[in-house]
């Protein structure tokens, strides 16, 4: 916003304290995506943390092994 256009803002904002701006209230979206679980977790073959989604993780997790390795491995481990 320009220096001219935060002036005029500043303006009308100060004469109505309700203003929001000539596009209104309804332009302004504020939706959060919604964040999956995650939980940190050691990989067994590093034995570095990492944050993983609930969901894909393995029933023991103690066999976790992160995609660092997987990839390093060929993709063999899961």
């Amino acid at each position: 916003m320009g220096r001219k256009d935060w002036e005029r803002f500043q303006r009308l904002r100060d004469s109505n304290p309700d203003y929001v701006g000539y596009r209104g209230l309804d332009t302004v979206v504020t939706v959060q995506a919604p964040s999956a679980a995650t939980e940190t977790v050691v990989c067994s073959v590093c034995n570095r943390k990492r944050n993983v989604a609930s969901d894909s993780l393995p029933e023991d997790i103690s066999t976790f092994v992160c995609l660092r390795c997987q990839e390093d491995s060929g993709g063999d481990a899961t």
